[in-house]
């Protein structure tokens, strides 16, 4: 059984069908690439599998079980993580603290326990330091453990969110443009990263602009193109697509 399975798909805002009748099944422990033309619905696509909108029409199962339209803290509840395409650091907290904010829904919210201060809390918090200290050694952000977010650089910031995502125990993974605004050193970094994820055994589905990066990563791919399914398949079956061709080059097939 797929790990999530899309099933005809659809959302309407108003008279515009922002992503129309799309199905696609996504095995565990790959990665899987979305891409096509700006405006070809793929972020909408990420909002409405992570929880952020509800369908007009369609399913999207996880385990078998129906997902579509549970709220982000549901999902993330069920292994559901996602970073997004502008920045969401909060950049007035250190980041390590950015990267303990993803573990949130592991806490223990018991007020009385908070209240007198119980040791377990006191060991808990230190469990959860190390281990945002250990992702973010693992996303390449060893240098700033002791930094705060508004002293980091760009590229370093967009691995931070990876690492607060990966701090929720995620089975399935989305980001969004991961490698947007990042120099080409710093995307090959996001890149050895991305299947470094993969090879932990969680599942990535990503949004990418840069093809480069998308072809050597993705082990499936889907193409949308004004919200609808164009092509879906490997990287060399989808590189050779002649309706990818001329919708990457603005042309008629």
């Amino acid at each position: 059984m797929p790990l999530l399975e899309v099933s005809a798909l659809s959302i309407h805002f108003g008279g515009v069908k922002a992503v129309q009748d799309v199905s696609f099944n996504i095995d565990a422990g790959v990665v899987y690439a979305v891409i096509g033309p700006n405006g070809a619905g793929k972020t909408t696509l990420f909002n409405l599998i992570t929880g952020v909108y509800r369908p007009t029409h369609g399913d999207i199962r996880m385990d078998g079980e129906t997902i579509a339209g549970r709220s982000p803290e549901a999902l993330a509840r069920r292994g559901v993580a996602r970073t997004f395409q502008n920045l969401q650091v909060c950049m007035n907290m250190s980041a390590l603290e950015n990267v303990m904010v993803g573990a949130h829904l592991r806490l223990d919210r018991n007020l009385l326990k908070a209240a007198l201060r119980f040791p377990s809390l006191a060991r808990r918090d230190i469990e959860l330091r190390e281990e945002a200290a250990e992702l973010m050694r693992f996303v390449g952000l060893a240098d700033y453990l002791a930094a705060r977010a508004d002293a980091m650089p760009y590229g370093a910031l967009k691995r931070l969110e990876i690492a607060r995502a990966l701090a929720m125990r995620p089975r399935l993974l989305f980001l969004d443009e991961p490698a947007a605004g990042l120099n080409p050193s710093e995307t090959l970094e996001v890149d050895a990263l991305v299947r470094r994820i993969a090879d932990s055994g969680v599942t990535v589905v990503l949004i990418e602009h840069d093809m480069k990066m998308v072809m050597n990563l993705s082990d499936r791919i889907l193409v949308l193109d004004y919200g609808r399914k164009l092509a879906e398949g490997s990287a060399a079956e989808v590189r050779r697509n002649p309706d990818v061709i001329a919708a990457y080059l603005g042309a008629h097939a």
